[in-house]
């Protein structure tokens, strides 16, 4: 390439020749640089007609595409943030719940261990302020429940939450209030049946957490993609706060705390076979029967001997044996204090006055004790001939 390839496009003007008186000899004429094609509109080579609107498009479009893959980058990093902030809420959630429940459980063994303590050594006065600390501690756990921050997937298990709290909180407060009144022998049986239904509600709580919370936070953890249970997933307290069914028993919460129910009602709580046989009745040295009349002297006021045997898994306490005449208003009672478990024992019933001379039905029968199902075999009825 010649150094004058790099010149203007305009050739300068051709001198013109000197006026010599000799004819000059020619200069070599230097050929004309061609300047080449010339495009439309006097663009220079290179520069077709439009390029530069359509490298303004292209560099929209480009820009378009970043702006557009940019936007996407961002949706999906705003989404994978929003969706590990949810889990980490759901996994928080679930971790303060457990721990709740964990104070809430431990409150009720204290105080269910305070309670039999008890057992008659620490006064009314004193096992009363122990509950009314727990109740202090569930009233917390309540006000702690409530300010938990709950993920949307949790607004259910919350409410259920919510109301286990409350039941606790109830249920304790219906124990305090109620402990002096269990041992007073007075309102012993009023107040020991109150305790069984406060603790009635604490087992309903383990009912309803058990059955509904710990379900619904199991359900939102999995729509959320997140493990329950096993070595890496998360752990749903599955504890209560009522370990001891005894304390839904009369007889068991008045043994613990040492309160004195009424005889009648000592074992009426109790699972298993209660009741007594009635195996024969005698007056004097006659043997009733029942398949014919039985002559028995009308004065002095007779006494039937009742022979009966107790066939339950319990001792019973005031068992009432009874003699009833039919037509007459004689009927006469006794109570034994305690009958034994397999125990044969005679009930005498003397009648209160001479009954009337004249043929009666007359049936002799041990009443029915708390807990019996099957009657059946406690009467007998006989033909009775009453002479003066």
């Amino acid at each position: 390439m010649s150094f004058f390839d790099d010149v203007d496009e305009e050739e300068e003007p051709r001198r013109p020749p000197r006026t010599e008186t000799r004819r000059p000899q020619a200069a070599p004429r230097r050929a004309p640089r061609s300047a080449g094609p010339r495009r439309p509109g006097g663009r220079p080579p290179g520069h077709p007609p439009g390029s530069q609107s359509q490298q303004v498009q292209q560099r929209r479009l480009i820009a378009v595409a970043v702006v557009v893959v940019v936007v996407i980058a961002m949706v999906l990093l705003i989404s994978s943030c929003q969706a590990s902030a949810n889990k980490n809420s759901l996994k928080n959630y679930a971790a303060n719940v457990s721990t709740l429940i964990s104070s809430s459980d431990s409150n009720g063994k204290t105080m269910f261990d305070d309670l039999k303590s008890g057992e008659g050594k620490t006064s009314p006065q004193s096992l009363q302020q122990q509950v009314i600390q727990a109740l202090k501690t569930a009233k917390a756990n309540l006000s702690t429940a409530e300010g938990l921050s709950v993920p949307g997937a949790m607004s259910q298990a919350q409410q259920n939450l919510l109301l286990v709290m409350k039941m606790r909180r109830d249920g304790i407060a219906q124990i305090a209030s109620n402990i002096q009144g269990a041992l007073n022998s007075a309102t012993s049986s009023d107040g020991v049946y109150a305790i069984t239904q406060g603790t009635s509600l604490l087992y309903s709580s383990d009912v309803v957490y058990k059955d509904y919370v710990g379900p619904e936070m199991a359900g939102a953890l999995h729509g959320a993609g997140l493990a329950v249970g096993g070595t890496d997933g998360m752990t749903i307290n599955a504890g209560q706060i009522v370990t001891d069914l005894g304390w839904l028993q009369k007889t068991d919460v008045a043994n613990w705390i040492g309160a004195t129910l009424p005889t009648s009602e000592v074992n009426q709580d109790q699972p298993g076979v209660h009741g007594h046989i009635l195996n024969g009745v005698s007056v004097g040295t006659n043997t009733m029967t029942t398949l014919a009349t039985n002559t028995v002297k009308a004065s002095p006021a007779p006494t039937f001997t009742l022979n009966i045997t107790n066939g339950g898994q319990w001792s019973e306490y005031d068992v009432v044996c009874q003699v009833k005449i039919k037509g007459l208003h004689d009927t006469g009672t006794y109570t034994i204090p305690e009958t034994t478990s397999g125990e044969t024992t005679n009930c005498d019933v003397t009648l209160p006055h001479p009954p009337t001379p004249g043929t009666y039905s007359v049936t002799a029968g041990v009443l029915p004790v708390p807990g019996e199902k099957n009657t059946a075999d406690n009467y007998m009825t006989f033909s009775v001939d009453f002479t003066s």
